[in-house]
């Protein structure tokens, strides 16, 4: 089976028409790139440091730009079909036509969508079986996504197993980044400070749904506090508190084994990237404040629509 992505506009999501479809061709659309570029620009300021590479300096960002930009395109248009997916966003319509594209739409994403990518990159001699792993965690974190989040719709019971797996999952293309820059430079991975970002990734994820939690609940998107609720009600917080103060411990056991210098730079990027951000926090990774809990999502996405209306 094909698992072809065609190029596409403003989400404009066509996989019906015949014209589109371009063999085994990877292709990203212009809304894609534009969704990427936030990520590209934090990748750039945030781990180029850990290749020796000044990202003030325009050769160093364009020499590497094509391929991380087309790759966190290509993984961000994936996204956007597995958003639609969690959201409801594709209902089957009557027609029978409608119905075609809708089908083709989820068997898209739900097949093999990353091998045209994997291909891509075999061609410019940049795969390894470790880049190819990191690939296929994106799509488990897909599949875990729509799982958790039809269950929470759906009121169905959770598993803690999956949403840790997911959240670590979560910056799976980070690390696709990270190691196709090593690839590109033909450095060796430096094990240490993969291990030490993806620690530092994991406390991100968990700051970000702290301060986007509301929004994840009225969008149905992962979020590992609305998570942790379904499992725990009322101890929630403590419980990802524990897990937040387990994750610190080994942050900073990691970043004391870094370089000084590199471990010095690190920590004015976080603080710098969380006041960009509009956390003010003295923690680099922003506050660890719970936010409200949400026991009944029902209720309140009703009574925000309600507010909207009125």
């Amino acid at each position: 089976m094909k698992t072809t992505l065609q190029p596409y506009c403003d989400n404009n999501l066509d996989f019906s028409s015949s014209q589109n479809y371009c063999g085994e061709m990877a292709m990203v659309g212009l809304d894609a790139m534009q969704r990427a570029n936030s990520t590209l620009e934090d990748f750039f300021r945030s781990y180029f440091m850990f290749h020796g590479m000044d990202v003030n300096k325009p050769q160093s960002v364009f020499k590497y730009f094509p391929i991380l930009s087309f790759t966190e395109s290509y993984i961000y248009q994936l996204d956007t079909l597995n958003e639609k997916i969690v959201l409801g966003g594709f209902t089957f319509e009557e027609s029978q036509e409608a119905n075609e594209r809708s089908t083709k739409i989820l068997s898209a994403i739900k097949s093999d969508p990353l091998q045209p990518l994997i291909n891509l990159l075999q061609s410019h001699g940049l795969l390894t079986d470790r880049l190819v792993h990191e690939l296929r965690s994106g799509e488990e974190y897909w599949a875990l996504e729509r799982g958790l989040c039809g269950a929470l719709a759906s009121k169905r019971k959770v598993s803690i197993e999956d949403v840790m797996r997911a959240i670590h999952l979560k910056s799976f293309d980070y690390r696709v980044l990270n190691l196709l820059l090593y690839q590109l430079r033909g450095e060796k991975v430096n094990d240490l400070h993969m291990e030490f970002l993806s620690i530092s990734e994991l406390l991100v994820e968990i700051a970000d749904d702290l301060f986007d939690y509301e929004d994840d609940v009225l969008e149905n998107n992962f979020n590992i506090l609305r998570m942790f609720v379904r499992i725990y009600g009322a101890s929630a917080p403590t419980a990802l508190a524990k897990y937040v103060s387990e994750a610190e411990e080994k942050y900073d056991r990691l970043l004391k084994a870094l370089d000084p210098h590199l471990s010095s730079l690190y920590q004015r990027r976080c603080e710098e990237a969380t006041k960009e951000g509009g956390k003010v926090s003295a923690h680099p990774f922003g506050s660890w404040i719970m936010p409200p809990l949400i026991r009944d999502e029902e209720s309140f996405r009703a009574s925000v629509m309600s507010n909207i209306q009125t």
